[in-house]
């Protein structure tokens, strides 16, 4: 008797499970945020330059700044705006010098579809040529960036595109924020390796920093094409030498004939050397969440550079 209850007790468990007792549904999956594709315009200086909106009233054409984390505006674009308001003055320094930028907090900035709430706007006295100021790569927060110069469009991205796989990796120094790739220089028949920042925002090749330009004795060994002065976001000048590097190593790729220019005397405020527009704009770039690593991609140019 007591084994048949016991088989009755096991068919009833069973039954009751098949008939439905009821469990905890399964988590929903957690949906990746789509691709979002910025469009910009390539200006002749190869500056990246997109529609900016400012708390929705306010229009502006900044430029990506690689080497920047703020949202900053020159100060004759500071005159149209209506609908912000600057308060607080600080020193903000350059590798030209000091400057006063004046602050607005609390404000909301449109870039193509993505909005960010809360953003500081700073000022600056100039900004690359036809731009009313500069935005960092900060804007984005943890989106994998991609600068696609063949369908100029930046595109941001949950996670890396699997695109990725077919491009080289660069492992990115951070130097306080500032993204630094390894490179090489060959002057007068010799590498020298050396990091380099990514900066969007200046308009020439290879800007070289004063100490690495004296350790590899560019003077003497570059032919010197002329000579004109730079201008830092504060308005500051120093004189700079331009010539031609006859080789430019970033990664596997090896560059022929790269503007490179340097400052003449030594000044020592040129503490890194710069890969400018004339660089970045040969190759197709991704940049990871973490900002850890850079991906490339030589592109094919029609002028063959």
């Amino acid at each position: 008797m007591r084994v048949s209850l016991f088989r009755v007790a096991v068919v009833l468990a069973a039954a009751l499970a098949a008939v439905g007792c009821p469990r905890r549904p399964a988590p929903a999956p957690v949906a990746e945020r789509p691709p979002v594709e910025i469009p910009f315009a390539l200006t002749d200086q190869n500056l990246i330059v997109v529609n900016v909106t400012v708390n929705d009233s306010d229009t502006l054409s900044l430029m990506l700044h690689t080497a920047s984390s703020d949202v900053r505006v020159t100060d004759e674009a500071v005159r149209r705006l209506k609908s912000v308001r600057f308060s607080d003055s600080q020193k903000v320094k350059s590798w030209g010098g000091e400057g006063d930028s004046r602050v607005s907090p609390g404000n909301r900035v449109t870039i193509g579809v993505v909005s960010r709430d809360g953003v500081e706007v700073w000022t600056d006295k100039n900004s690359g040529k036809d731009t009313d100021g500069k935005f960092g790569l900060d804007f984005f927060g943890d989106r994998v960036v991609e600068i696609d110069y063949d369908r100029r469009v930046l595109v941001t991205h949950e996670r890396l595109p699997a695109k990725a796989e077919s491009f080289e990796r660069l492992k990115i120094e951070s130097r306080n924020g500032l993204l630094m790739v390894p490179g090489e220089c060959v002057i007068d028949g010799r590498s020298y390796p050396h990091s380099f920042l990514l900066h969007s925002g200046y308009a020439g090749g290879i800007l070289l920093d004063d100490a690495f330009a004296a350790f590899a004795g560019v003077d003497g060994k570059v032919p010197i094409s002329s000579e004109s002065a730079l201008t830092d976001s504060f308005g500051h000048a120093v004189k700079v030498k331009k010539g031609i590097l006859p080789a430019f190593a970033l990664g596997r790729t090896r560059l022929a004939d790269v503007p490179v220019g340097f400052f003449s005397g030594g000044l020592g405020k040129q503490k890194m050397s710069v890969l400018g527009c004339d660089v970045l704009v040969r190759f197709h770039w991704i940049v990871d969440a973490g900002r850890d690593e850079v991906y490339l991609l030589r592109r094919t140019l029609k002028n063959g550079i």
